[in-house]
This record gives structure tokens, sequence and C-alpha cells, in this order.
């Protein structure tokens, strides 16, 4: 089977990528594909979140095991599979590639195409300028005061801009903040 991705930002209104890739292929190996399409570096730490439909995140997937909470199933990138913890088209994901300012893009599995194979992924749609990388830091920040770090993610809640339950909602943004949100549903172009 080939799945389909697309990749918005809530930075950047006309961007967009679609990947197809393979379902067997793993986590890294779309991570791989996603610098790639913009042009990132490969030396930041990364993770994908596995959302419900209100964006909620259930399952980290990570790039590296920082030896978090060993209570917690650990899902590595170079181990875990697309097709195993993916099985619906429609599936949500956000894609944390700045974890320190929890910038991330927001994906959808649009599309699962069976009875194909596909040896590497490929961009098969690409508009608009990727977000930068890594954002400056916020000018009202004061390093010198100590700052809570979430497990796998980034600076407290003074600065996450999704809320206290790290949760995206299109409500919480007026046409004028997400204009490329602002006809529902951010994968419908």
């Amino acid at each position: 089977m080939v799945y389909r991705f697309i990749l918005v930002s809530e930075e950047v209104d006309d961007f967009r990528r679609d990947i197809t890739i393979d379902s067997d292929a793993t986590f890294f190996e779309l991570h791989e594909a996603i610098l790639d399409s913009v042009g990132y570096t490969k030396d930041q730490i990364t993770s994908f979140f596995i959302c419900d439909d209100d964006w909620s995140k259930k399952e980290e997937i990570i790039l590296v095991d920082m030896g978090g909470n060993l209570d917690d199933d650990i899902y590595l990138m170079e181990e875990t599979r697309l097709s195993e913890r993916l099985e619906d088209e429609k599936q949500k994901l956000i894609y944390v590639f700045d974890p320190f300012m929890e910038r991330c893009f927001f994906m959808e599995l649009r599309e699962i195409i069976p009875g194909q194979d596909q040896a590497k992924p490929q961009v098969v749609k690409s508009t608009g300028k990727p977000p930068k990388q890594i954002s400056p830091l916020p000018e009202n920040l004061d390093l010198s005061a100590p700052a809570t770090i979430h497990p796998g993610l980034g600076l407290d809640d003074d600065y996450d801009e999704f809320g206290e339950d790290d949760e995206f909602n299109l409500d919480d943004y007026d046409e004028e903040d997400l204009s490329a949100f602002s006809e529902g549903n951010p994968f419908d172009y």
C-alpha cells in the first residue's frame, strides 16, 4: 500500500506538501522525506504525534530515546513502520520540527492506495515556502528564569501557543491568524 500525506503549517498560509510513501516505510523515512521536501537540516530533535480528530496528542513517535518515562510505550522512528500505527484515511498527525518553540506541521493521511508499492518517498505536490526551521527566541523570554520542559516537547505553558492541553483547535484562531484554515478543514484544497 501507498500512503499519501498532506502537510500544512499555521505559520505560512500557502504552504503545502503532499508526500507519498510506502506503508511499510518507517516513520524515520517519512521524517527524512519531510525534511528534504522543506530543505531543513537534519540536526534537530523531532517527533511525530498521532492525534485524534480534535488534534489531541495520543501517541508519540520519537527520533531519539532521551530516557523519558519508562512506564510509557516508546516508539522510535527508525523501528516503527507507518502501517503499525496508521490504518485509516484522515488520520491526523503532528510533526514537531522545532521542539523548543513547539512549532510543527499539521498532517493528515489523506489517501491509502492499495495494491501499489513505492521504493522511495515522493513529493507529489509542493506549494509555498516552508516556515523557517528554527524560530528566534521571543524577545520577552527571560533566560535567567528556570523553564520547565515538557517531556519530548518544549518550554512550559508560557510559551505554548496551543494552550494548556497542547491541542490545536481551529476555533481558537481568527481568519487573520490562519487564513489558509479559514474555510474549515486545512486539508481541503
